[in-house]
């Protein structure tokens, strides 16, 4: 056989053990890891079967708090996300408005700064006493709105989803544009001459037309709740106690206290709730999608 030909065969094998070894491997390796007792106080690791994952499940309760607030996150945040930027792109579509570029780069502008530096300018945007919300709201006569948003427990996780929410919008608003865009004008063109309105064009043509653009919006944003960690860290580090705690930050703990079975436990447990979760949302869908 002519070598040539064999040339791609490399490439590709190539390419494959680069990532098993420093992809899958890994992966492996860790839940193997969460079914002992691995720790920093002693060298010998044992093998536990499935105690760290009952105890995950059913024993001390912040587990179950990191398990549901993470959750809580991902559920809200990429409902939030999808509607403000599905709100925001069809406005920004619309003739009647004028500068969209300067707009849109305004809302997008957010999402090329890190996550670590909005949760810090916001920490300290979000101060009781020095914080900017809290003095603006003061001076303009709104004192009663003046809260502890990081440090009232009934407050504190909506403003953590609240800031998230800021940060991502603006992407997912550039994507689903970008598929307005490619939607052909004669479908709108067609409804006009049967004298469709907005609501109607919207929900006929639009949103069936959208509907790859937001699953897989949906599963960027599910991914990224799930995994959530530098904005939490950065804002609250969890707190106060464990109100904005989720998995990340709890894997985090458990790693900085040299417990690292059960950061393997709780970084497994996340692996296979996330590829379940995006594997029933593309399933529960794909059967839904509109050939533009």
């Amino acid at each position: 056989m002519d070598r040539k030909k064999l040339y791609p065969w490399y490439f590709t094998s190539g390419a494959l053990l680069i990532f098993f070894l420093l992809c899958f491997l890994p992966g492996i390796i860790g839940i193997l890891y969460s079914f002992t007792d691995w720790n920093n106080f002693t060298d010998k690791i044992n093998f536990v079967g499935f105690k760290n994952y009952v105890e995950v499940l059913k024993g001390k309760p912040e587990y179950r708090a990191y398990l549901w607030n993470t959750v809580l996150f991902t559920t809200v945040t990429t409902i939030m996300k999808t509607v403000v930027g599905l709100a925001l792109a069809l406005l920004l579509t619309q003739k009647v408005i004028k500068l969209k570029n300067f707009h849109r780069m305004v809302i997008f502008s957010p999402q090329v700064m890190s996550y670590l530096v909005v949760g810090l300018v916001f920490k300290s945007m979000l101060h009781p006493d020095t914080g900017f919300v809290n003095n603006f709201l003061k001076s303009v006569g709104l004192d009663i709105f003046a809260m502890n948003w990081l440090t009232d427990l009934k407050i504190v996780f909506a403003t953590v989803m609240s800031v998230d929410t800021w940060k991502g919008m603006g992407y997912i608003m550039v994507v689903i544009i970008a598929g307005l865009m490619s939607i052909s004008p004669d479908y709108y063109e067609a409804a006009n001459i049967d004298g469709a309105n907005f609501w109607q064009k919207f929900r006929l043509i639009t949103l069936p037309l959208l509907k790859p653009i937001i699953i897989n919006a949906t599963i960027l944003n599910v991914t990224y709740g799930f995994r959530v960690f530098d904005m939490i860290y950065s804002l609250t580090n969890g707190g106060p106690g464990n109100a904005t705690g989720v998995i990340n930050t709890a894997v985090y703990k458990e790693f900085s206290k040299g417990n690292y079975a059960m950061g393997t436990t709780l970084s497994s447990i996340l692996f296979f709730a996330l590829l379940l979760l995006v594997y029933f949302i593309i399933k529960s869908m794909e059967n839904k999608e509109v050939d533009a």
